[in-house]
């Protein structure tokens, strides 16, 4: 079995808190990841998904070094990263580029298009010679959708899929072997989303590329992705297969957010069971004990203050062959079919056993 191309161990970063005007000291810190784990395989597509303010652009700008982690390690093909610097990590940062989430302020408006795209040429001048990268970038134009004449053009003369196909273009200037793509498409018109998901799947294929895909739209990453992770407050709460995610979750957090899905066939939408999590997300800057979710999960109970619960297949599902025996971080977890298929439709909805049910809310 192939080695993964990157792999993320217990993977943190906290940002301090000071207080004081002259002496400044530091009071306390923001948890923003708290000990991410998983890998991600060559041509594969890992999908993040999760409420805003749950780290998921964090560990995104940590797999390209844009921030430094507090502890754990990245390791890109077998190398930690976190421990490079100067020439060395200029290097790995070739092969590891993003693609950033609202294309109107990725862009810098005083540049043409061909200065944007063909300006990591300037850092990598190995990758390109000058006198061929007038070409490189009009055929990476050329590659995203877009005419390669627009080159003389500024960001303002484009729409904002174009903006975005521009920023997929840089990305791929300097031929990276994994992507970041930090909601690459949550700025876009629901229309442009599809053909930007499209345009990724297609140089997915054409040029072997990894993906970290970063949504908190589920229905886009279960689109586009092989696996899916599951973050909440800094933590991972379940990993697995799409078909184990989507189908089969586990997790209550995961089966909160799966009954919020908007769904277009009302035959489907009058079968599933809908679950409204009460009270807000905690602060993390001062987090729960023990499970990160139980002060708004309806199975918590004195366990879950006391131990924090380990992303592994739970001991009920271990020795059952098929899509539910996957990680959770849940000391209960059990299957919980959100949105029925073809042959359950009919089946009686379980009455919610928590307070603040709302048939009529959709929201988690």
């Amino acid at each position: 079995m192939a080695e993964p191309i990157l792999e993320v161990r217990d993977l943190v970063k906290h940002f301090p808190l000071t207080q004081g005007i002259l002496f400044r000291r530091q009071v306390g810190s923001v948890k923003a990841v708290d000990g991410v784990t998983f890998s991600l395989d060559a041509g594969e597509t890992l999908g993040i998904v999760g409420e805003s303010g749950c780290g998921k652009s964090t560990v995104a700008k940590m797999l390209v070094n844009l921030e430094r982690p507090t502890g754990g390690q990245i390791l890109y093909k077998g190398e930690d990263i976190t421990r490079l610097s100067g020439r060395a990590l200029k290097a790995v940062r070739r092969n590891i580029q993003m693609v950033f989430q609202d294309p109107y302020t990725s862009l810098n408006p005083r540049m043409t298009v061909g200065d944007i795209i063909g300006e990591p040429y300037e850092i990598h001048p190995e990758v390109a010679p000058k006198g061929d990268r007038r070409r490189k970038v009009q055929d990476l134009l050329d590659v995203v959708g877009l005419n390669p004449e627009y080159i003389n053009r500024y960001p303002h003369q484009f729409s904002g899929g174009q903006r975005q196909r521009i920023g997929i273009a840089r990305g791929l200037a300097l031929q990276p072997e994994i992507i970041v793509a930090d909601e690459p498409v949550s700025a876009l018109d629901v229309s442009v989303q599809a053909q930007v998901i499209n345009l990724m799947e297609r140089l997915q294929a054409e040029f072997n590329l990894s993906y970290i895909f970063i949504a908190h739209d589920l229905s886009i990453v279960r689109h586009i992705s092989d696996r899916v992770g599951v973050m909440y407050l800094g933590r991972l709460a379940e990993m697995g297969t799409d078909e184990e995610i989507y189908d089969h979750p586990t997790h209550p957090y995961t089966q909160a957010l799966l009954s919020a899905v908007p769904l277009p066939d009302p035959t489907l939408r009058d079968h599933r069971d809908r679950i409204i999590l009460v009270g807000d997300v905690p602060s993390p800057a001062n987090p729960p004990s023990g499970c990160r979710f139980r002060t708004r999960c309806w199975k918590a109970q004195e366990r879950c203050a006391l131990e924090v619960p380990l992303l592994t297949v739970p001991p009920a599902f271990r020795d059952l062959p098929g899509p539910t025996a996957h990680p959770s971080a849940c000391h209960f977890a059990e299957e919980k079919q959100i949105v029925p298929t073809e042959g359950n439709q009919g089946r009686t909805t379980e009455t919610l056993p928590y307070e603040g049910r709302d048939p009529d809310d959709e929201t988690p």
